[in-house]
């Protein structure tokens, strides 16, 4: 039995601009997925999810997510995790040369599923991790990183990024600019993460960028703008020292780039009022900046204060059904104790 665990991220700066080759820097937090993965002797796959954002469910199959039971959980929140977990499971196969090989799979998460907060490539990156672990072929963090990419590519049918699983798999901050991804220096940011209780439609928002784009000029000029968010907020955290609580006035400088870059999300029709509500209240209640975190659409914002008000206003916000804090996970997926 090998028990692997993942973090979840946030987008400092940069989501869907790094759809059109802008750069991006995402930052792993200390909220993890865990998978246990134990080799069977036939070539059957069983997956017990205790949590995903599901009741809980327990499928065995054998062959492709489709060769399974109905069970009682929602069926497209099903579908999501089954499809991760076996596309991580073929991923672990193609790696080890094991092509029959079967697995008992237990996937538990602290990572709201579809929320922004890289559910899914946390599970995909300690899935393959586990799985290959068990099977007496470790990867390294490169492979690994580019084979859980690949997971998500099939599952999200060419719409992922490299940025959430290199995040999940090295930890710390990271930048990523098309297919280039380099781990980068960061302090000890000061997250709050406010959840809406719901999901965006990946999918969908980010075709509605595209088209907007297409159309407008200014469309195009706004992803250009976050791309130069990006870039001003890497200068800053390039000055800063690693792993070191920062200055507020460093805090303050990214939480104004925060705040643009939220803004122009907005523009581009990807955030929803549920999420401008919490950055509101988070900026109301002291925060340094706000923004929307992930596709949007509904999901969670993420905000840079140490005090204790913001949590607690995001809290008492309307549409908000969780607070909390988030350290930075300055190290990705680990091998813990089963």
């Amino acid at each position: 039995m090998t028990v692997c665990e993942a973090p979840g991220k946030v987008y400092l700066f940069g989501e869907h601009a790094v759809v059109y080759g802008e750069p991006a820097v995402p930052a792993a937090i200390e909220r993890r997925a865990r998978v246990t993965a134990e080799p069977r002797e036939d070539d059957h796959v069983r997956v017990t999810a205790e949590d995903l954002s599901l009741d809980g469910f327990t499928v065995e199959y054998a062959g492709g997510t489709g060769d399974r039971p109905d069970i009682d959980a929602p069926a497209p929140l099903v579908e999501a995790a089954m499809g991760y977990v076996d596309a991580a499971v073929r991923q672990a196969r193609s790696a080890a040369d094991a092509p029959d090989a079967g697995f008992d799979i237990t996937v538990e998460s602290e990572i709201p599923l579809g929320a922004g907060l890289g559910s899914s490539a946390a599970v995909v990156v300690a899935g393959i991790d586990a799985a290959t672990r068990a099977l007496g072929e470790p990867l390294d963090r490169e492979e690994l990183a580019d084979r859980a990419y690949r997971a998500e590519f099939e599952v999200q049918e060419g719409q992922a990024s490299r940025a959430d699983t290199f995040c999940s798999t090295m930890g710390g901050a990271v930048r990523v600019e098309g297919d280039d991804c380099e781990a980068i220096d960061a302090p000890n940011l000061p997250f709050v993460i406010g959840f809406d209780g719901g999901a965006g439609d990946t999918g969908a928002l980010v075709a509605g960028v595209r088209e907007l784009r297409e159309e407008y000029r200014f469309a195009a000029d706004t992803v250009r703008a976050i791309g130069d968010i990006v870039r001003d907020g890497e200068e800053l955290l390039a000055e800063a020292v690693p792993e070191a609580d920062p200055s507020r006035e460093l805090l303050e400088e990214l939480g104004d780039l925060m705040d643009f870059n939220h803004g122009l999300l907005a523009a581009l029709g990807v955030s929803a009022r549920s999420l401008d509500a919490m950055v509101w209240a988070a900026r109301d209640a002291g925060a340094h900046g706000a923004k929307l975190t992930g596709a949007g659409g509904g999901g969670c914002i993420v905000a840079l204060d140490s005090d204790a008000e913001t949590p607690t206003a995001l809290s008492y916000t309307q549409g908000c059904e969780e607070a909390f804090r988030a350290e930075l996970a300055t190290e990705g997926v680990r091998v813990v104790e089963p």
